[in-house]
């Protein structure tokens, strides 16, 4: 479990084929620092299992599927990735509850700094809309932000600097697809709206 805010900016260092999977690296010397084999870390809001460690950086075993429904296999080496440790009992919870588990990529339609802030538009994927409120929580890339302004193809988000100097968010530019996962509370609602269970 995360809450979605980033903790370091990491590096993208590769993505090598294996026999049976993939093998994601990159470089975090904070999040390494603190991790061992077998914990989980979100890479730009991916749930990934850390495998092994070597100084300041990370390898995880990635399949097929993953690379399918994320943007993972789209980086490239220098690329920064957000890193966020899993939750752990005790720590202060902010933001909002963000389970690593990404409902699908979307395209960034435009970027605009306006004075202190950034304003980020970003299209709404078919079929995803109904997850998606005015004033709600979203997270884009593993970090949690609030909508701002819903539009029938679109959703845009304001981010203040703070955020913009400690995730890789202010590195996005139009047509840069990014991780989505949205709330989970939203997806039960959903569910039970529709199903009834």
């Amino acid at each position: 479990m995360f809450t979605g805010l980033v903790q370091e900016v990491g590096n993208f260092i590769g993505l090598e084929t294996q026999k049976d999977f993939f093998l994601l690296s990159i470089q975090a010397p904070k999040t390494a620092g603190g991790s061992k084999v077998g914990d989980s870390v979100a890479v730009d809001g991916c749930c990934l299992t850390v495998v092994s460690i070597a100084e300041d950086r990370m390898h995880f075993n990635l399949l097929q599927e993953t690379l399918k429904r994320t943007s993972l296999g789209g980086l490239h080496a220098g690329d920064p990735v957000n890193c966020e440790p899993a939750l752990a009992a005790g720590d202060r919870f902010g933001g909002h509850l963000v389970q690593g588990h990404i409902d699908t990529t979307a395209q960034v339609i435009s970027t605009n700094p306006c004075e202190n802030d950034f304003r980020l538009e970003i299209e709404i994927p078919p079929g995803f809309g109904q997850y998606l409120i005015s004033q709600g929580s979203v997270a884009v890339n593993g970090v949690s932000l609030t909508v701002a302004e819903l539009k029938e193809c679109s959703f845009v988000i304001w981010i203040i600097p703070h955020t913009l100097e400690n995730t890789n968010l202010g590195s996005l530019q139009a047509g840069k697809r990014v991780n989505l996962e949205f709330d989970v509370l939203a997806k039960y609602v959903e569910r039970l709206r529709t199903i009834g269970y």
